[in-house]
C-alpha cells in the first residue's frame, strides 16, 4: 500500500553535498512521522534524521550541525540535505515512514522498531 522511493544517491567527494529525495504513495490521511536512516557494509543500520508529525525534527549526533532533513507535505516528499560530507557517511540510506498515534507519542523516531515502512535505498559514495 504505502511505496517509498529514494533518489539523489551518488558518488561525491569529502566536503561535498549531496540532497536525498524520499516520495511518498499510499498515505492515508493521517499524521504521519518519517526519518532517514543508514547502514554501512558489516555495520548495523542507524538512525540519522527523522522529522515528526508535528514538524519536530531529531538527528544523530554524527548529522547535527551537517545534515538537515525537511519534508514538503504537498508532495509528501522528504529530503535529507547533506553537506560538508565524510567518507564516514558511505552507506545506504533508507526512507522510512509510519502513522503517527497515541501509542507511540513521545518515542524516539530516530530507531529501526519505530517504523513499518521503508523505502529499497540510495546509494552514497564519499571519496577522500
Amino acid at each position: 500500500q504505502v511505496q517509498l522511493v529514494e533518489s539523489g544517491g551518488g558518488s561525491v567527494q569529502s566536503g561535498g553535498s549531496l540532497r536525498l529525495s524520499c516520495v511518498a504513495s499510499g498515505f492515508t490521511h493521517r499524521a504521519w512521522y518519517m526519518g532517514w536512516f543508514r547502514q554501512a557494509p558489516g555495520l548495523e543500520r542507524e538512525g540519522v534524521a527523522a522529522i515528526d508529525s508535528d514538524g519536530t525534527t531529531s538527528y544523530a549526533d554524527f548529522a547535527k550541525g551537517r545534515f538537515t532533513i525537511s519534508k514538503d507535505n504537498t508532495k509528501d516528499t522528504l529530503y535529507l540535505q547533506m553537506n560538508n560530507v565524510e567518507y564516514g557517511d558511505t552507506a545506504m540510506y533508507y526512507c522510512a515512514a509510519d502513522v503517527a498515534g497515541y501509542w507511540n507519542e513521545g518515542r524516539s523516531r530516530l530507531l529501526e522498531s519505530e517504523y513499518t515502512y521503508w523505502g529499497q535505498g540510495t546509494q552514497v559514495t564519499v571519496s577522500s
